[in-house]
């Protein structure tokens, strides 16, 4: 299992019109097939300035791989992420196994 994460902020003013419509958008992410446990999160620590998250988990690496490819991830990056978002950090994870 891989656990695929980001935290973002967004280039909008908190509570926009374009605030909500990315985040809607974003929900497209999760009809690609391989796609388990979408979730979009808001970020409230005050340990980082980045204000939401995405979290999902694939079965495997061909499962992420075909998510990092499906033309819907690829268009979503290219007409929406790039110019919209202002700063993010991925991190992905898979279980440590024994623990």
């Amino acid at each position: 299992m891989i656990r695929h994460t980001v935290v973002f902020r967004l280039k909008h003013a908190k509570d926009s019109e374009a605030e909500q419509g990315f985040l809607a958008e974003a929900l497209v992410l999760a009809e690609i097939p391989g796609v388990e446990r979408f979730e979009q999160l808001r970020q409230v620590s005050r340990k980082n300035d980045y204000d939401f998250g995405f979290s999902m988990e694939f079965a495997d690496e061909a499962a992420y791989a075909g998510y990092n490819d499906h033309p819907v991830h690829v268009a979503f990056v290219r007409d929406r992420w790039i110019p919209e978002v202002e700063s993010f950090l991925e991190i992905d994870y898979v279980p440590l196994t024994g623990a």
